[in-house]
């Protein structure tokens, strides 16, 4: 498959690539707090400063508290996002969780602080991950769109990989105190602050500014991004302005009921399976306790198994970059959902028939090459996914949704991806415990029936508009893009010759106005 050509400036380029990289912090974030969990959990000083003996139950608390603030804020911030814009939610989101790892970090040797701050941690979190994407998407040009919302998986993984190399450094290289899981714990807050920072000297999304009929800061928004005001970004703002009036005219005056109209249902029900079926590979679970679940697969020993954690970390980053910068483009989206899972569902079978049938109790000549091999299963498991199920949910949930109702879609898209995070999460310790490595056998039957529904429900959206989803998934408010991109571009080239006629074009392009 041909990859699309990114027209406009270079300088809208480079943009373009720096602004959604950017937005896709938030990934970063999420990886980091994912990573560190496993690694903090398996430190002496964590468990001695908090006096606990229940590795299982604290594991499960620690990860699931987060999740459930994560799910809350995700599922409403739609409200806040809708009525202040996507700037200032962003903003507010990163600070409320400064404040959750200000209550983890301190020395208060109470899990029930450390709770706490997890849960508003995940308050702002859960923001971030559902407002960002959607930001993203409205900002970001059509050709490279998968790549640029691809990019939170990507920054996923080099959180991640940061997290699983820091937590093995302060093992090996600092003595068995606080600072052991203060100093993991502790660096969270550098990634929010940087976005709240960095945002000050970024546009609002241009297609919200439009919905707020504010149309002249949205077209210094257009021009900001693109770096360019020639015909295409006129023909872009004029289709972004259609497909908004299309919007309003077939429903003018917004209801609750009309989330239930067939083409909005079946993009809710869309985003929903799709974040479901992102859970199911069992790789978020796998990324939180990885230390725990190499040790069921090779043995438990914990300099080895943080080891094998920090290179299963950095590849997820290697991979996942990979697909963002050689592949998203390439590939149509709904065969690499269902393909992938498929491929997963064969390479998790392997682990279990290699584990149960060679490795044994760990003891036997055939043990060492059989845990070898379960690992590298796993490690092939995991690029198949960072090739699929782990960066694609991203922009595809966030490109399907119409303007009228893309916060609430975005918003319960990623709640969703919070909620099953957290049952999985919870669940999985006592998986690992009860079912040993036949927990890889649960998340292949998983992969196999994400594998048929993708296959049967999921639209091809590549290579299309935010204003063409309307058409794909045979909305009311379907318009014609191509005419109105025309309309766009013809006005600019009447708008060109009427300044040529009166001799004045600066000032008279000042003047120009653009109307909804």
């Amino acid at each position: 498959m041909a990859r699309a050509k990114l027209g406009g400036t270079r300088m809208g380029a480079i943009r373009a690539y720096l602004f959604g990289y950017f937005l896709c912090l938030p990934g970063f974030l999420f990886g980091y707090d994912t990573g560190i969990v496993g690694g903090v959990l398996t430190m002496e000083s964590y468990q001695r400063d908090f006096g606990y003996s229940d590795n299982t139950t604290v594991s499960a608390v620690m990860v699931s508290m987060q999740n459930v603030g994560a799910f809350l804020a995700a599922i409403s911030i739609f409200t806040v996002s809708k009525k202040f814009g996507r700037r200032k939610t962003l903003q507010a989101a990163c600070t409320i969780f400064c404040i959750g790892v200000t209550l983890q970090v301190v020395p208060s040797g109470s899990l029930a602080c450390f709770y706490v701050g997890r849960f508003v941690a995940g308050l702002g979190l859960g923001s971030a991950t559902a407002v960002a994407p959607g930001y993203n998407a409205e900002m970001a040009p059509k050709e490279i769109r998968a790549r640029l919302g691809g990019g939170v998986q990507w920054l996923f993984a080099l959180g991640v990989m940061i997290s699983y190399w820091l937590d093995y450094a302060v093992v090996q290289t600092l003595p068995s105190s606080s600072k052991q899981w203060q100093i993991p714990v502790g660096l969270q807050m550098v990634p929010p602050a940087v976005i709240a920072i960095g945002l000050i000297f970024c546009h609002e999304s241009c297609r919200w500014l439009v919905k707020e009929d504010r149309i002249e800061e949205a077209w210094e928004s257009l021009k900001w991004i693109r770096a360019d005001d020639g015909p295409e970004v006129r023909a872009e703002f004029e289709e972004i302005k259609t497909g908004l009036a299309e919007e309003f005219r077939a429903k003018a005056g917004f209801k609750k009921s009309e989330l239930l109209e067939p083409a909005n249902r079946y993009r809710l029900l869309l985003g929903f399976g799709i974040f479901v079926g992102q859970q199911c590979t069992g790789m978020t679970a796998l990324a939180y306790f990885a230390p725990q679940i190499f040790a069921v697969l090779v043995g438990d020993d914990q300099t080895q198994n943080l080891l094998i954690t920090g290179l299963f970390g950095a590849q997820k980053f290697i991979t996942c970059g990979a697909y963002i910068l050689l592949v998203s483009e390439r590939f149509n989206r709904r065969p690499t959902f269902w393909i992938s899972a498929i491929l997963m569902a064969v390479c998790f079978i392997i682990v279990v028939i290699v584990n149960k049938t060679a490795f044994g109790d760990g003891t036997g000549p055939n043990a060492r090459p059989a845990g070898i091999g379960t690992v590298a299963m796993i490690f092939l498991t995991n690029s198949i996914y960072q090739f699929s199920w782990g960066p694609l949910p991203w922009p595809y949930t966030a490109e399907i949704f119409p303007s009228r109702i893309r916060e609430f879609g975005g918003g319960l898209s990623v709640s969703t991806q919070w909620l099953f995070n957290f049952l999985f999460s919870l669940v999985t310790p006592y998986m690992v415990n009860s079912m040993g490595s036949y927990v890889f056998l649960f998340y292949a039957i998983l992969d196999v029936i994400m594998s048929a529904l993708a296959f049967m429900f999921v639209k091809e959206t590549k290579g299309r508009s935010i204003e063409e989803m309307e058409t794909i998934f045979h909305s009311k408010a379907a318009f014609d893009v191509d005419l109105a991109r025309k309309r766009g571009a013809t006005e600019n080239e009447a708008e060109i010759i009427e300044h040529v006629d009166h001799g004045d074009g600066t000032d008279k392009a000042k003047d120009t106005k653009i109307e909804l």
